[in-house]
């Protein structure tokens, strides 16, 4: 169990960067403003329910050999259930609203829930790696 918890959360680190850094980034400078943000704001949902399932999964398999991983992967995977039932219709009501130094700040701290998933995911995969 400990290697499919491992390469879960490699899976789950590596969808999650690609995501952040990659996809997100590259559609917002490849496509024109008016294309680009609803094609980002229909993949977020997705986006979200790929963390919550994959974090929930490795938690579940992460079990049986740390304490710790499981309980990062559990902590990331409840912050993305807020992230995206609470936060994400909150970014784009304010949005929606013109609100924009409210989206700022909502942005601002959607990501920085971001960066710490892909970090917690980074500490468990070492500490999975740990005890192989």
């Amino acid at each position: 169990m400990n290697i499919l918890a491992l390469l879960l959360t490699a899976l789950l680190f590596g969808g999650m960067t690609l995501y952040a850094f990659g996809f997100a980034a590259f559609v917002l400078r490849a496509l024109p403003e008016e294309t680009a943000r609803p094609l980002i704001r229909r993949a977020f949902p997705h986006f979200y329910l790929f963390v919550l399932g994959t974090a929930a999964l490795a938690a579940v398999c992460a079990a049986f050999s740390d304490l710790l991983s499981t309980v990062i992967l559990v902590v990331i995977a409840l912050t993305t259930l807020y992230a995206r039932q609470s936060l994400m219709p909150r970014i784009n009501a304010a949005t929606d609203a013109g609100h924009t130094k409210r989206f700022k700040l909502l942005h601002v701290f959607s990501v920085l829930i971001t960066l710490a998933h892909i970090a917690g995911a980074a500490w468990a995969i070492i500490r999975l790696g740990v005890t192989l």
